[in-house]
Formats: C-alpha cells, sequence, structure tokens
C-alpha cells in the first residue's frame, strides 16, 4: 500500500508565519526599546524629544516655499524654535513649560508668521501634564484651554472645522496622558504586589525554617534524653551487678551501646535534614506504631518492666501522627526512668470509632516526684497533640503512679488532618 501523500499546504500559510513571527520580534523589540528609554536619563529622553519637535518644525523653513504662500521670516523661526526648548525640563516643570511652549506660538500667530498644522510642543507640553501632574494643575491647564483655546481660533479663522480640530487634538492629548498614567499606576500596584509576595513568600519560608528546627530540637531533646537516662541507670546498675551476675552486667553493657547507637542513628538523620550535601545523614525512616514494641523492650531490659497493651481495631494512621504518638511514649517513658521510681510500667495503645488513646502508667511516686506541667516534656507532650488534634492529660494513675493519657482523632492516612496553629 503505498505512503499516504503530506498534506496539502496552502500558498499563504508561509505567509502567515512569517508575518507572525515579523510581529512577535516587532513585540519584542519595542517592549526592548521602552524599557531602555524607562532606564534612561530623563532628560537625555527629554532633549530628544525637543530635538525631533524643532526638527518638525524647521522642515517648513528649509524646505522651498509655493510663490503663492507668504514668505517664512527670521523672527517667525525663532519663536519657532522657541516652542521646542522648553520641552527639555517638561517633567521637572510640566504646566510651567505648556504655558512657554505656548506664548511663542501665540505671539508667531499674532504677527502671522508660518505655523504648523500641529502644535507639537504643545500637544506633547498637554500630554505630559495630564500623565504626570495633579489634579490641581490639571484642572488649571483645562480652565486656561477653555478659555484660550476659543479665542485663538476666533482670531485666527474664527471657522466651526477649526474649534472642532482643536479642540479634538488638545482633548486627544489630554486623554492619552492619562491613560498612560493609569497605565503607569497599574504597574506601579502589580510591582508592589508582587514584592509584597516576594516578602511574604520570604516570611513564610522564615517561619517554616523556625518551626522546622524547632521540631528538630524536639525530637532531639526526645532522643537525647531516652538514651542518656537508659545509659545512666545501666551504667549505675552496671558495678553491682559485674561480680554477682555477670549475664546481667553484659546485657546492662549491651543496653548501653544499642541505646547509644540508636541515638546516634536518630540525631545523624535529624542533623542530615539541616545539610545540604548528599549522603551527609544516614536516612532511617520516622518511628512508627510498629516501633513500640522495640521502644517498650528497650527500656524493659534496662530498667522498670514496661508491657505493651493494645485493643479495638488498629486503623491506618498519617506518618506525622504515628511519629507524635511515638515521642510521647518515648518521652514518658524517659520520665519515668530519670523520676518515677517505678518497677512497672503499661503503655497501652486503645483504637476506638473515632479515637486512639495511648496512655502510659507507671507504679512509682506519683505526681509530687514526676512534673508540674510546665516542663519540657509535658509541654512537648501537648504541642505535638495539638498539631493532629489531640489532647494530652497528665496526673496521678488509677492505681497511684503517674499516667499520661494522649488522645488523638483518626483520619484516613491519604487524607492528612491540616495542622491548625
Amino acid at each position: 500500500m503505498p505512503p499516504a501523500p503530506p498534506p496539502a499546504t496552502s500558498p499563504a500559510q508561509p505567509k502567515t508565519d512569517r508575518l507572525s513571527a515579523l510581529t512577535l520580534r516587532i513585540s519584542a523589540e519595542g517592549e526592548g526599546l521602552a524599557e531602555r528609554l524607562r532606564t534612561t536619563n530623563p532628560y537625555i529622553v527629554d532633549t530628544a524629544i525637543a530635538v525631533l519637535v524643532w526638527v518638525a518644525l524647521s522642515v517648513q523653513f528649509i524646505v522651498p516655499r509655493a510663490p503663492s504662500l507668504p514668505p517664512a521670516s527670521t523672527s517667525s523661526y525663532f519663536l519657532t524654535c522657541l516652542c521646542a526648548v522648553p520641552l527639555i525640563w517638561r517633567r521637572r516643570f510640566p504646566l510651567t513649560v505648556l504655558l512657554l511652549v505656548n506664548v511663542p506660538a501665540m505671539i508667531n500667530q499674532y504677527i502671522d508668521g508660518v505655523g504648523q498644522p500641529l502644535p507639537y510642543a504643545g500637544l506633547i507640553a498637554t500630554y505630559t501634564v495630564a500623565a504626570i501632574s495633579p489634579l490641581t494643575q490639571r484642572l488649571v491647564m483645562n480652565g486656561i484651554a477653555l478659555v484660550v483655546i476659543p479665542l485663538a481660533v476666533a482670531f485666527n479663522s474664527n471657522q466651526a472645522r477649526e474649534y472642532l480640530f482643536t479642540f479634538f487634538t488638545y482633548f486627544g492629548a489630554y486623554a492619552l496622558g492619562r491613560l498612560t498614567h493609569t497605565r503607569q499606576e497599574r504597574a506601579r500596584e502589580v510591582e508592589a504586589r508582587a514584592e509584597q509576595l516576594e516578602r511574604t513568600r520570604e516570611a513564610e519560608a522564615q517561619r517554616a525554617v523556625a518551626e522546622e528546627r524547632a521540631r528538630i530540637a524536639r525530637d532531639m531533646h526526645d532522643v537525647l534524653s531516652h538514651a542518656v537516662s537508659i545509659m545512666i541507670v545501666q551504667a549505675e546498675a552496671g558495678p553491682l551487678v559485674v561480680r554477682k551476675d555477670p549475664d546481667r552486667a553484659e546485657r546492662a553493657f549491651d543496653a548501653i551501646a544499642s541505646a547509644g547507637r540508636d541515638a546516634m542513628t536518630q540525631l545523624r538523620r535529624m542533623l542530615g535534614v539541616l545539610k545540604e550535601e548528599p549522603g551527609d545523614a544516614l536516612r532511617v525512616p520516622q518511628p512508627t506504631l510498629d516501633d513500640l514494641q522495640g521502644l517498650v523492650s528497650g527500656v524493659s531490659s534496662s530498667g522498670p518492666a514496661v508491657s505493651l497493651d493494645v485493643t479495638g481495631s488498629p486503623t491506618p494512621l498519617p506518618a506525622d501522627a504515628q511519629v507524635a504518638i511515638y515521642r510521647i511514649v518515648q518521652e514518658a517513658l524517659t520520665n519515668v526512668v530519670k523520676h518515677a521510681r517505678a518497677t512497672r510500667v503499661t503503655v497501652a495503645l486503645d483504637w476506638t470509632p473515632g479515637e486512639l488513646t495511648a496512655s502510659i502508667t507507671d507504679d512509682g511516686r506519683g505526681p509530687s516526684g514526676a512534673s508540674d506541667g510546665r516542663g519540657h516534656g509535658m509541654i512537648s507532650f501537648r504541642e505535638r497533640a495539638a498539631a493532629h488534634g489531640g489532647t494530652v492529660t497528665t496526673g496521678p494513675g488509677p492505681s497511684g503512679g503517674f499516667q499520661v493519657t494522649a488522645r488523638f482523632p483518626l483520619t484516613p492516612a491519604s487524607e492528612p488532618q491540616e495542622v491548625t496553629r
């Protein structure tokens, strides 16, 4: 089967493509020219405009005139040049320049000198006042124009077509100036809004960095407190049992080494977040609820007997909520080892419809020997729970001792709960 012929191309299509490319190039060059003019010294631009106006006004004196027209006099040429010179200062003194460019033109008209179809200098001065002057100056200009224009036309030809043409050119220049002012105001508003958005993004980034550092600080506190507490307890017990029970002493030293290695691993992971170079930190997963058994076993091997009880039907939780629960249990066990002098601790996870309750209960000294709720650990409990819509209560246990109870609302893992601060 022969291949299908290529689609027919209209002869006008290449011309259309070339025209579009040319249009885009002209638009880009125009934008580049406008940007260069905006960044150029205003006096240089206004001097160039004054020169162009002077050239346009001088044409009638350079090109030979028809015999039927009156000759161009030197005084008329001098007055015409005076119309262009004040444009150099049009941005600094717009209303004054408007008066200065119109006075020579009116004198030239009075002596019946050579004129131009369009008052170039006057229109540019009118445009400038409309574009950059305050309302008071614009009202003064319009008031003068409404008086002077009719008088000038009446003195010249007093024809309706000249009235219409003069008012049309004047108000056309004024409207163009106001449109330019509006466009510039909108451009400044867009730039200001963009700068505000940039500052807002920078502030949000700094706030996010501060929050992340605070979170890392809390995690480091939890990791170090837990590890050091376990190591201290084991180190104090080691000399007492090294002669009587060498096996127990060996387990104590193993527990110290294990706690130290685990702390180093987690510290490398947390500190690695602050580094940009890949490979500087040992990346390990964040702890989950499945890691609670290992945490409980580590504490039991070196301190009070700790049991983990799970009731109800577990529901998938967001990863950050599992980290929060793990850290709360870890901090609570650390407080037990450091302060409670307990012999038994129960960690209970109770899954109910819509809520997970995690409680840590010991048989130690009770609230009198623990934190009063204002310490770093208790604040950490409440912050971690509040970040996920949960609550934490602390106080005496049901049978004495001390109890920490954290309640977390259950949300699907695929739809993490929004953090409200």
